[in-house]
């Protein structure tokens, strides 16, 4: 049983999640407010510093705001709101200064001393400024730095927020609850405004690009509380994972086919070309199911992403971070391709929000991959995503900053820890954890029917009952907690994906493989609150 010796805390701004968008918007608050920051592990481990390619902005004279945005709607599909996507190709270039002021170490040419650009799949130019091939990391490492640094920021990592806590009329977010890891002490945080920076949830699939804190926690606990999500069936897959025993999570960046990197059945042949004009530059969603396709088609395991007709000095220079991790696993870049798969990589749909960030609930906020802006439509533009996370952490910022409403400090009553017991054996969950991400995988993935989703459904609503069961009835730990919310998550997704009757952009079903005329969101809305129910 854990102890009763849970703890009160107050803030003006709680934010839950340390990537770039949490991150970002903390270090801009922290200038006029007192800021908490909720890590439910390490500060600096999520997705962000995983990001190898880079940042998406116009930086060229010869490139165009226009031009950004074209690319951006025509790797979206269709669905993609315009003045979002507007919203963000204007903004691209000052959020880029404000790194470039903090001291994030963008690559340059070594003629001119310029930032080197380059260009990635669906993009028409070079727009993408990065660090070598390790631009997350350079951007996380240099904002942890900033944030650590300022007085106004208190940090709380390895703590797992379990739920946000509502007023009693259920229409504002006053705080959550949150597990110390560590301790197992559960806090109650209350703040004025809380905002929502935890990622997406790509590890709802048995394959994946993210690291094991991508489990949709901030989409499943806004459903929870209240908030509309939208368009969870767009799950993109990278199209390159390297397909390796020991390093199958590894991403290979789109950078390597925008450096001129090819796509190579086992005997050599580029086969990108019979899928798509652009061959290895097209889009994401076009290269991971011709990838898909070729893979069934010849009963293969990989297909192979080979650089080598590049110089060994170019590889090494553009892209150390790839080359030395797949020198780890005997594979020589420089002179031999590297065997990839597609994985699931990035949540392009999630909790509904306006421009500024806002969610269906008063002062709650939802930025990054957790939420939907309208952005990225069906698919996300290479390069779109760090970008996404910084414009958004602005216009929040913003939009708070002129809104911000002092409240008197609510009493919040303590976590009820005393009806539950410590589990006797941890079976369920662990058979859970498997058999979600499996059905996911073999049902919901890059090809769909509706037979195969109607099954995941009906699977995935069983888990529910027994983890919810489960979570009633026995003490909380982080794996019981993401399990709850992942299992949330898969099942917004199958849901979505069923009221899809076409195929656009990363949903593609068999049973509707044309794109209808129109393209419309697919918006759930929560029939009830449920947020912070106590056990």
């Amino acid at each position: 049983m854990i102890p009763d010796n849970n703890t009160h805390l107050n803030t003006d701004i709680l934010v839950i999640g340390s990537g770039i968008a949490g991150l970002s918007v903390a270090l801009k608050l922290a200038k006029h407010f007192k800021v908490t920051l909720l890590a439910k592990s390490d500060i600096a481990e999520g997705s962000s510093q995983y990001a190898q390619g880079g940042i998406a902005a116009v930086l060229d004279p010869f490139d165009s705001i226009d031009s950004h945005i074209q690319d951006t709607l025509s790797a979206g599909a269709g669905l993609g709101d315009v003045a979002a996507i507007r919203l963000v190709a204007e903004k691209a270039s000052g959020v880029i200064h404000e790194l470039i002021e903090l001291g994030v170490p963008f690559s340059k040419d070594q003629i001119g001393n310029q930032y080197h650009l380059t260009q990635e799949g669906g993009h028409s130019h070079r727009r993408v400024i990065h660090a070598a091939d390790h631009t997350g990391k350079s951007v996380i490492d240099t904002l942890i730095s900033a944030v650590t640094k300022h007085p106004n920021i208190r940090l709380m990592p390895n703590h797992m927020t379990i739920d946000l806590i509502l007023s009693q009329d259920k229409s504002s977010c006053i705080g959550s609850y949150a597990l110390n890891k560590k301790s197992r002490v559960i806090s109650s945080i209350t703040a004025n405004v809380t905002i929502l920076a935890t990622g997406g949830a790509s590890k709802a699939y048995l394959y994946t690009s993210n690291p094991d804190t991508s489990t949709g926690d901030g989409i499943a606990m806004a459903w929870r509380a209240g908030c509309s999500v939208t368009n969870m069936e767009f799950n993109q897959f990278h199209p390159t994972c390297l397909f390796h025993p020991k390093d199958r999570s590894f991403l290979i960046s789109e950078a390597v086919r925008g450096e001129g990197g090819i796509l190579r059945l086992p005997n050599g042949y580029a086969f990108m070309e019979d899928h798509d004009p652009r061959k290895d530059l097209a889009p994401r969603d076009i290269v991971a199911r011709a990838i898909d396709e070729e893979i069934k088609r010849h009963g293969i395991d990989c297909v192979y992403l080979d650089i080598t007709h590049k110089s060994e000095h170019f590889i090494i220079e553009h892209f150390p971070t790839i080359y030395a991790r797949c020198l780890k696993v005997g594979i020589d870049i420089t002179k031999e391709p590297i065997p990839v798969v597609p994985a699931a990589h990035y949540t392009c749909g999630g909790i509904q929000t306006d421009l500024n960030g806002a969610t269906d609930i008063q002062n709650l906020y939802a930025i990054g991959e957790t939420a939907h802006t309208g952005l990225h439509g069906a698919n996300r533009l290479a390069s779109n995503s760090l970008l996404e996370g910084l414009v958004f952490a602005e216009t929040a910022y913003q939009h708070i900053l002129a809104n911000f409403q002092e409240r008197p400090v609510i009493c919040i009553k303590d976590w009820d820890s005393s009806f539950v017991t410590d589990p006797k054996e941890k079976v369920t969950i662990s058979h859970d954890w498997d058999e979600v991400r499996r059905v996911m995988w073999d049902y919901v993935g890059i090809v769909r029917r509706d037979k195969r989703l109607k099954r995941a459904l009906q699977r995935i609503e069983i888990m529910q009952d027994e983890i919810n069961d489960y979570y009633f009835s026995h003490t909380l730990n982080t794996d019981l907690l993401e399990l709850r919310n992942l299992v949330q998550v898969a099942e917004l997704m199958v849901r979505s994906a069923l009221k899809r009757k076409e195929s656009r952009g990363l949903h593609f079903n068999l049973d509707y493989p044309k794109q209808l005329s129109k393209a419309k969101n697919t918006v759930l809305k929560p029939k009830k609150q449920i947020a912070a129910i106590q056990k």
